[in-house]
């Protein structure tokens, strides 16, 4: 894994500019400490830091290669699953200096144009320069799981892994209008789909592509989730998902570094670490399991429908059943307010507070150990894990599920952009547009029907969401987590599959339980789903409330451009206590939210217009 950017101009002479892309690297070294590179031409900058997983020596980059007349230079940012399968397709045409994916992609781009990424089982985010087209390719997997932004200047195009990256170029203002402030405000955590949130930042979204040329960027969708007619019985599709989720977890452990897995005690995390652990038992390996849990979590746990129980208990079976080594990581309440600083760093937004705080201190313990983990997410979108895809009454509710919260949310913009934003029209236009877009069929009855939007939703919008923290707090700490249920496969397959067997015995992913029973000890099998875990400490809830009076009482000014300061006088006071997303953030995490907020604003010296 690895960070990338670039610029591409046909005006200016890009080669004056070394200064600003030194400044981008060093912004996304996190990202790729182990080694870094620029190559600049006349019309572009192709800008890299790598994190070396597969062919340490022989996959640096930017990686070129010239055909004939014409020279293709690559910035690649992801890992391939089926390189072996695309090499041997390409071996009738070229000669391969490495055992890289990069080189793969990269001449398959040749031979193939736009249409390689239809070949292509991964997660990546990519730009090819063709001198002699003299035009810039830009491709993101189709699930999103890596990301790629960009800006349209007046006579050039710049693109980066992050938000923070594209900040460092002197042609991009940092600023926020009103599209902004209801992202920031009404949105977040989550984002509108191809919306970087400070003014003229866009991100090319999951599944698209296209060139930018002297014609100007066209951007196309490759790939979405189609319906189609799937004729299967309960049994052929247990074993089909039985299938599908084995061969996506093997591709997953190739790796010339060690690979580990994180451990929850949940289905989705332990059904990854059975099979990768009976695959490494095979080579002589034992597994490395990493957890996270917080100190004295267990004195201040209080059992709710959405989490029944706390996760030591099943994580310990699930150490004990593979015969793991097992590695814990206790996170102190002391230590997660100075993380909400540095997780808004790491994501380039306020994020998901002391859920992303925590995860951050996680992957930097994980990556004291290894370079590659395996991680669970994914799962609960795509087999109908979350309660609101069960709850009647939620489920055909309008708006977002996980967050209906709109009319508290609206209270905290300040009079000016209260009075430009109509929040519950943002919102409902942005769940209706997704919701029409998921794609149905016409027999679909009244319950599929709505179960693909909700499908689409939960993909389009919370998905996206845990892989974008997924993504920035793992990088940040130079740790790659491949996510084996995003396999694009697994995706396509479920989007078909009837909810009655999806709902099997009337369990929240009933077919996964069924179709991997054999993988797990009972106990862990039918454990109810909870969610990530985070701090039931009051103490934490002590911490934000002063960090935030703190700033108020110093340092207003900086939100008051966003913010209703009134209302954060009232927050602070613990007035209100609304679920701001869901169940993973409330009172504690909505304070620490807008802790996060103040950070980034003050970081990145956002003004709003």
């Amino acid at each position: 894994m690895c960070g990338i950017a670039g610029a591409v101009s046909f005006i200016e002479d890009m080669r004056e500019d070394m200064k600003i892309y030194e400044n981008m690297q060093r912004a996304m070294l996190r990202r790729g400490p182990d080694q870094r590179g620029i190559i600049l031409t006349r019309e572009a900058a192709m800008i890299h830091t790598r994190l070396a997983v597969i062919d340490i020596n022989g996959g640096r980059q930017p990686m070129t290669f010239t055909d004939g007349d014409r020279t293709y230079t690559i910035v690649y940012n992801g890992e391939l699953y089926n390189t072996a399968e695309i090499r041997r397709e390409l071996e009738d045409d070229f000669e391969f200096a490495t055992s890289s994916d990069t080189e793969v992609v990269l001449k398959s781009y040749v031979k193939w144009g736009a249409d390689c990424v239809d070949k292509f089982n991964g997660i990546f985010a990519f730009a090819v320069y063709d001198e002699y087209s003299r035009r810039l390719f830009l491709a993101r997997d189709r699930i999103g799981v890596k990301p790629l932004f960009f800006y349209r200047a007046k006579d050039r195009l710049i693109f980066g892994s992050e938000i923070p990256v594209l900040l460092e170029h002197p042609m991009i203002p940092h600023e926020i209008d009103e599209i902004s402030a209801a992202e920031l405000i009404l949105t977040a955590p989550g984002r509108t789909p191809g919306c970087g949130v400070i003014k003229g930042i866009e991100e090319v979204k999951p599944g698209w592509c296209g060139f930018y040329s002297q014609d100007g960027l066209k951007l196309r969708e490759y790939w979405r989730l189609k319906a189609c007619e799937l004729d299967e019985t309960f049994e052929q599709t247990t074993e089909h998902v039985r299938e599908l989720l084995i061969d996506s977890i093997r591709r997953q452990l190739v790796s010339d570094v060690p690979v580990c897995t994180f451990l929850s005690g949940g289905l989705d995390s332990s059904l990854i670490s059975s099979v990768a652990a009976s695959e490494m038992k095979k080579n002589g390996k034992i597994l490395d399991t990493f957890s996270v849990d917080y100190l004295d979590n267990d004195k201040y746990f209080r059992k709710s429908h959405f989490q029944p129980d706390s996760d030591p208990e099943y994580i310990r079976c699930m150490a004990e059943y593979l015969g793991t080594n097992h590695h814990w990581t206790i996170v102190d309440t002391s230590q997660l307010v100075p993380a909400l600083y540095e997780a808004v760093e790491a994501r380039g937004l306020p994020g998901m507070a002391d859920v992303d705080a925590s995860l951050l201190i996680f992957c930097r313990e994980i990556k004291k150990y290894g370079t590659v983990a395996l991680s669970g997410e994914c799962a609960d979108e795509l087999f109908g894990g979350y309660p609101w895809f069960r709850d009647k009454d939620i489920r055909m509710t309008d708006g977002f599920p996980w967050a209906q919260s709109t009319s508290y949310r609206k209270r905290f913009l300040n009079s000016y952009y209260a009075g430009k934003i109509n929040a519950e029209e943002y919102i409902h236009d942005a769940y209706r547009a997704t919701a029409d877009y998921a794609m149905k069929l016409p027999g679909d009855s009244a319950l599929e029907y709505r179960m693909r939007e909700m499908t689409q939703l939960n993909f389009t919008w919370f998905m996206q969401t845990l892989l974008d923290r997924k993504d920035r707090m793992s990088m940040y700490s130079g740790l790659e987590v491949r996510v084996p249920f995003c396999d694009y496969r697994i995706a396509e397959y479920m989007y078909n599959v009837k909810w009655e067997y999806k709902d099997y015995m009337g369990r929240e992913k009933g077919l996964l339980r069924e179709a991997m029973k054999d993988w797990l000890p009972e106990k862990v099998l039918m454990r109810k789903k909870s969610p990530y875990p985070k701090t039931h400490n009051p103490d934490f809830l002590e911490a934000v409330t002063a960090e935030l009076r703190n700033i108020l009482d110093n340092d207003s000014a900086v939100l008051a451009q966003l913010v209703s300061i009134s209302q954060l006088e009232k927050l602070v006071r613990h007035e209100d206590d609304v679920q701001w997303y869901g169940q993973l953030m409330k009172l504690p995490q909505t304070i620490a939210f807008f802790i996060q907020l103040y950070h980034w604003l003050k970081k990145y010296k956002i003004k709003a217009v």
